[in-house]
């Protein structure tokens, strides 16, 4: 995975490895627009830069916590 680390660009395959959930729901997140990404090719494929993802997941944290702080209950609903 060390080749994976250092890759400025990860599949949607890579991020949803990375975010223990599954590449539809990575599908969902881009094209909500939250997580940036790239097409390249003519085949449709999705790249996500490293950085972007790292952004995304500081802002999940962040709009977790102010979440919490309004009082939304924490919940395990589609855990394994």
């Amino acid at each position: 995975m060390a080749a994976q680390e250092s890759s400025r660009f990860l599949t949607i395959k890579n991020v949803a490895a990375e975010l223990a959930t599954s590449e539809s729901q990575i599908r969902a997140i881009i094209a909500s627009g939250d997580l940036p990404a790239i097409q390249i090719g003519g085949r449709g494929q999705w790249r996500i830069e490293r950085a972007k993802l790292e952004g995304y997941i500081a802002d999940a944290y962040t709009r977790t916590a102010e979440a919490l702080q309004r009082g939304v209950k924490l919940t395990d609903e589609g855990e394994d």
